[in-house]
């Protein structure tokens, strides 16, 4: 009788496919945290207290990736150049390898006690000890080898990652907090009690009593938001839009964007809202009202 041979094991496909998925899984979560940290924080905010649904983060990296062909083009010049830097990183661990590799041979060859001798000083045993171990596991050590390997790999992928998010969720949060924003402009009307700040329906140009609000710290702040807490389009030169920025976990997010002016490093003031029990009215839109103010 012949002997069949041992078959080859079929390549775990599934299993293989299954971890990929849960790698680009967690890279996607990563690269949207770090997004909406770096957008978030141009406007003060913490991403860990707004209370934003898991699986937001792992739709966000799509616009980063693939948002328009700039950021096609960046992010396949970016992890082309990533192919790049791992494969320089590898090849010198792999030369520093050898030169250790060569000093604990040389080591090992020319012991500072020859072996001969009977006594040996406990430094010249740990070094001999040292040499032998390392000559003979350094090189073939191959699961040392792949960790060093995935870690390098791993190391610059997040990199790329965290680089490409962050820059995105900057650019964009800059986008929307000027003149060009994406995020609606907002008209909000809420009882008279609940606001310190506002404009009266019926008299726009008398600002509200603060008689029973008290005030702690940055007086100054205050006294800039009063008198310009509706939208003005009247002047082009200094147009003044109201936006909302988000509505979550029981609070409205406003900022008036900033002019066309502004610097990179002008930020925008945010007024956090705490939505109440009577009730708001809150009207949303995707550009300025075309009809002029009173």
């Amino acid at each position: 009788m012949t002997s069949n041979p041992n078959p080859s094991p079929d390549p775990n496909i599934l299993g293989k496919f299954t971890s990929v998925i849960g790698l680009f899984g967690a890279a996607l979560f990563f690269a949207g945290w770090i997004y909406r940290w770096s957008y978030f924080y141009f406007f003060q905010l913490e991403v860990s207290n707004l209370d934003l649904p898991t699986q937001s983060f792992l739709m966000v990296p799509l616009q980063i990736f693939f948002g328009d062909v700039w950021a096609i083009g960046k992010t396949a010049i970016a992890f082309l150049l990533t192919a790049v830097a791992i494969n320089i990183t590898l090849w010198l661990i792999a030369i520093v390898s050898e030169i250790v590799v060569r000093i604990f041979n040389y080591l090992l060859s020319n012991r500072i006690i020859p072996a001969t001798q009977r006594k040996q000083s406990r430094s010249a045993k740990l070094l001999n000890s040292l040499a032998v171990y390392s000559s003979s596991q350094l090189r073939f050590v191959d699961f040392l080898r792949s960790l060093i390997n995935e870690i390098v790999i791993v190391s610059w992928v997040l990199i790329v990652i965290f680089w490409l998010a962050q820059s995105q969720g900057i650019a964009d949060a800059r986008r929307d907090a000027g003149q060009n924003s994406t995020l609606p402009v907002i008209a909000l009307i809420s009882p008279e009690e609940k606001f310190a700040v506002g404009r009266k329906l019926d008299d726009v140009f008398t600002n509200p009593t603060l008689k029973g609000y008290k005030i702690i710290g940055d007086r100054g702040l205050f006294n800039d938001l009063r008198g310009t807490e509706d939208t003005d389009t009247s002047n082009p030169n200094q147009l003044r839009i109201w936006r909302l920025l988000l509505e979550r976990s029981g609070w409205i997010y406003l900022f008036k964007a900033l002019p066309a002016n502004a610097t990179p490093s002008d930020r925008p003031a945010l007024i956090a809202i705490q939505q109440g029990d009577k009730g708001y009215l809150m009207i949303r839109s995707p550009e300025v009202s075309k009809t002029s103010s009173p």
